[in-house]
């Protein structure tokens, strides 16, 4: 206990060296709290995006993973009714359930023959009230209280209306009909096509022109759009599509490809007469704790009754949150280090000033019996306080930081997002305080060790007659 008296003394003697010493570990605190409260909320915000969007578990045909995406035909599930009444009425897993539906994932090529413009499109098919259900998961509380969905578009009961994403829309000519804002006109006029030039190979967007011959005129008054694609067997199909609202997807690539449609259109475009399967089965569970426990109990289903499917979570079908995730990580040790560098550096000089300071004192406590461990210990319990003390500061500042932050409405648009949301922490992460707190602490201590042995090491005679 007297040596920590000491230790405070010398450091109260010294206050201004300390108060800047404290200081620069407080700072080093607060940017590694805030930065490490903001990677959380991060986190979360990235892990709310993709379940509900893609749910927490996908079941797919065995092989789909792998090869499924150039043959989604091919890599079906044609018993996937039977396979969700297995998943929900599994009494283990039944508990764990919030949403359980089909999707179906297919390509092709979209046209407004209105204006004789297509487009390659990357389309979803889904159940909207399941859809709609999924996007209503909010297990981390991160929506704010007045927060309204934009209308889906889609509903359970009319099969032939969805949407597209904002950059179809303009390369299809639908900014006007749809109100897209921000839509640009086109830089050149439309080519006129010449229907009657033989053609070199299969014109789609003339298959579907005369498959559409003899209908009578849509009583629709949403912009039609027909979907060309090509079914399990090869043959080309053509379904009509009226296009209810367009909605920016967030990602450019997906923006400029995306069409959301009834599950019953995409079965019907992807596999024509033959029988109506699904791609994956999406699952959404009440709590992301209980992902790995939902997955081992479906790998034991499937082989409990043979079945060739495979479970893969959110994690493996984001590719962006796992870069996203990784990438922030790796932000957060670089801060770290050069943190952990700039008290390191403090320290060292501060507690080498007070050594030269006090070269005849440590002198005279050598030559009144205090041997060179009882010198170490004190300008290491020196070292100890001082760290005590900035992160102590820090910790307490980085709080009310963070709670001033999360009440400041700073807007800004995070990746994959379409529109603007304030940025916030995660105030409450006790486990990073901690850390945090203990780390800059045994820093600081490991920091005073080198000037700590040169005190200890200094010759008795030479300390006593040192100026």
């Amino acid at each position: 206990m007297m040596l920590f008296k000491i230790a405070l003394r010398n450091i109260v003697r010294n206050g201004r060296r300390s108060l800047m010493t404290a200081s620069a570990i407080a700072v080093g605190s607060i940017a590694l709290i805030l930065f490490g409260e903001y990677n959380d909320f991060a986190f979360l915000g990235l892990q709310y995006q993709a379940i509900t969007a893609n749910g927490h578990l996908s079941v797919f045909e065995k092989g789909y993973f792998d090869f499924g995406s150039g043959n989604p035909a091919g890599y079906s599930i044609s018993n996937y009714r039977s396979v969700m009444g297995l998943i929900e009425n599994d009494p283990e897993l039944k508990p764990m359930l919030n949403v359980v539906t089909p999707s179906v994932s297919l390509f092709g090529i979209a046209g407004n023959f209105s204006i004789d413009a297509s487009k390659t499109f990357f389309g979803t098919g889904f159940m909207p009230s399941d859809r709609d259900k999924m996007r209503h998961w909010d297990e981390y509380g991160l929506r704010p209280a007045n927060f309204v969905f934009p209308p889906l578009g889609l509903t359970d009961k009319d099969i032939n209306r969805g949407i597209v994403g904002f950059g179809m829309a303009r390369v299809l000519g639908l900014c006007g009909p749809l109100k897209v804002p921000n839509c640009p006109s086109p830089p050149k006029e439309a080519v006129t096509i010449d229907r009657t030039a033989p053609a070199t190979s299969v014109n789609l967007m003339e298959l579907a022109a005369r498959d559409r011959v003899g209908e009578a005129a849509p009583v629709e008054t949403a912009p039609r759009l027909d979907l060309l694609s090509a079914t399990a067997s090869g043959a080309p199909n053509v379904v009509t599509f009226y296009v209810n609202e367009a909605q920016n997807q967030g990602v450019k690539e997906l923006d400029d490809a995306f069409v959301g449609m009834h599950l019953a259109l995409a079965q019907e475009l992807l596999y024509g007469r033959g029988e109506h399967k699904a791609v994956s089965i999406i699952i959404q569970l009440r709590r992301t704790e209980d992902l790995e426990r939902a997955r081992s109990r479906l790998d034991a289903l499937f082989a409990q009754h043979k079945l060739p499917l495979e479970v893969h979570d959110f994690t493996e079908l984001s590719a962006a949150y796992v870069q996203i995730r990784n990438f922030l990580t790796v932000m957060f040790g670089f801060l770290a280090v050069i943190m952990g560098m700039i008290v390191v550096f403090t320290i060292v000089n501060t507690m080498s000033m007070s050594v030269m300071e006090r070269t005849n004192e440590i002198g005279t406590a050598r030559a009144m019996g205090v041997r060179r461990s009882g010198i170490r210990r004190q300008f290491v319990i020196e070292g100890l306080m001082l760290g005590l003390i900035g992160a102590t500061a820090g910790v307490i500042l980085a709080t009310v930081l963070s709670i001033w932050f999360n009440h400041a409405g700073i807007m800004y648009t995070p990746p994959g997002q379409a529109r603007q949301v304030p940025v916030r922490l995660l105030t409450g992460d006790y486990v990073l305080l901690v850390r945090v707190w203990i780390s800059l602490v045994v820093i600081a201590t490991v920091g005073s060790l080198v000037p700590a042995n040169r005190a200890a090491k200094m010759k008795v005679v030479d300390a006593l007659r040192h100026v």
